[in-house]
């Protein structure tokens, strides 16, 4: 079992029965009394951050993750199955861990999956996704001028707004963190 002095940012450790990330942690020693660590939390499962004081050498229980590169292969019910590139063994992933990032999954794709044990905990969307537009109304010449946008469909299902100029069949670098359009492809 480690200590609070083997703390550090990224940790992945066992808190409360939950899985916990340290974002951010400090070193305090009081003029009175013992010293502590300040830390921020950030529990793996729902995203949720919390504030937390431990004691100075307080034993804590660091957790082994193993993440892994998977290729995204097909939706079946609300589980999407993923393969290892390296094994070619098939895992499934639920809808809720990969949660806003669904939208953008294709076929193909390559996701970072995190694993403790057998189970997967996070699945890490790529930042940038290049996709096909499917449907967007025609921009009407002289419209670039004011610099706005407008809706498209994009190949997967996802909705992003795009400049005047986007046609139907374009491909698209999306931004997954933020929903935005980033660039068109040039083929």
């Amino acid at each position: 079992m480690a200590s609070t002095s083997d703390l550090k940012n990224g940790l992945v450790i066992k808190f409360r029965n939950e899985l916990f990330t340290v974002i951010e942690f400090q070193h305090v020693k009081p003029g009175k009394g013992g010293a502590f660590v300040r830390t921020k939390l950030k529990n793996v499962k729902s995203g949720r951050v919390i504030d937390n004081t431990f004691r100075s050498g307080e034993g804590i229980d660091v957790v082994r993750i193993e993440s892994k590169e998977m290729q995204y292969l097909y939706q079946e019910g609300d589980h999407f199955v993923f393969m290892d590139n390296q094994t070619y063994e098939q895992v499934y992933v639920s809808a809720t861990l990969i949660g806003e990032g669904q939208k953008y999954l294709k076929e193909g794709e390559s996701c970072g999956i995190s694993f403790h044990g057998d189970d997967p905990i996070t699945c890490e969307m790529p930042n940038f996704i290049i996709l096909q537009v499917a449907e967007t109304g025609p921009g009407a010449k002289g419209d670039t001028a004011s610099g706005g946008s407008k809706p498209a469909k994009l190949e997967t299902g996802a909705v992003v707004n795009v400049p005047f100029f986007i046609n139907e069949g374009d491909m698209i670098r999306v931004d997954t963190r933020t929903n935005a359009y980033m660039e068109r492809i040039k083929a």
